[in-house]
């Protein structure tokens, strides 16, 4: 008489503590990113007088290095117990947040492609709207200033824009020291300068136009975005697709180590 002997089902490591390395780094940089963003509130003294969030009229940097850090934290947290534990509700959350998050960037990618014109207006209101408050948060202040400074542009449309703004505004009854001026962001840097001139964009708009081409950048930052696109299209593919196949790779082995949870399981009911 033969016995015939039959192997047991058994969850595979590599999926478990390949998913809890991808997670635990995934947390990690939630903290980093919580980290980051709480120091800066402390700094600014939003954490010891909440309602300061609610009196800035512009964009908050910080406020989406917060949500982004607390969904890597929470997402991260679900899938390094739901690896360790085999619990399969965690890994659930985890894979279907994961699922939900990369549909969105899918859509979002898609229709900013499919309705260009309606995000070039979006986008214009958007930074409008912060250059109104460019002196009232220091994180949106050096935002824009990083943003003029790399792509070479000034304001929304033009260094016009900035008459939104009441300190940089050339109407009469401003007082203030900027007025009918610029960011030094909007400057030319001069090469022989070692230190930053902060007060290089003074007056500059009071002068007549065809002398800000020497001084200051004269195109909008929405046109040099829209320049921008075109030349590094594939930079911008390519992070896209890593981004993609990382979150691929997760939901792969969220699924793969439910699927053999789930057969285990049942394993042991017989």
């Amino acid at each position: 008489m033969h016995y015939y002997r039959y192997s047991n089902p058994e969850i595979s490591c590599w999926y478990k503590y390949l998913l809890f390395s991808y997670n635990i780094i995934f947390w990690l940089a939630g903290v980093a990113f919580l980290a980051a963003g709480l120091w800066a509130w402390s700094e600014k003294g939003v954490l010891s007088d909440l309602t300061k969030v609610t009196r800035l009229h512009g964009f908050d940097p910080v406020v989406l290095v917060l949500v982004v850090g607390g969904v890597m934290f929470v997402l991260g947290f679900a899938g390094c117990v739901g690896a360790l534990r085999e619990n399969i509700c965690l890994l659930k959350f985890f894979c279907g947040a994961i699922v939900l998050i990369f549909t969105l960037e899918l859509a979002a990618a898609v229709l900013a492609f499919l309705f260009q014109d309606w995000v070039r207006d979006r986008f214009k209101e958007f930074f409008e709207n912060n250059i109104k408050s460019y002196r009232d948060d220091i994180d949106l202040q050096n935002l824009i200033d990083s943003l003029q400074k790399i792509n070479h542009c000034c304001g929304a449309q033009g260094p016009d824009d900035w008459d939104l703004n009441i300190y940089f505004n050339c109407s009469s009854e401003s007082k203030s020291r900027e007025k009918c001026g610029v960011p030094f962001s909007c400057c030319i840097p001069d090469p022989a300068q070692k230190v930053v001139n902060t007060q290089c964009g003074y007056d500059i708009r009071a002068q007549k136009k065809n002398q800000w081409d020497n001084l200051i950048f004269t195109k909008g930052c929405i046109p040099a975005l829209e320049a921008w696109l075109p030349r590094n299209i594939y930079i911008v593919a390519g992070a896209f697709i890593a981004i993609s196949l990382l979150q691929i790779f997760g939901i792969f082995l969220a699924r793969s180590l439910i699927s053999d949870i789930e057969v285990v399981k049942a394993g042991h009911l017989f």
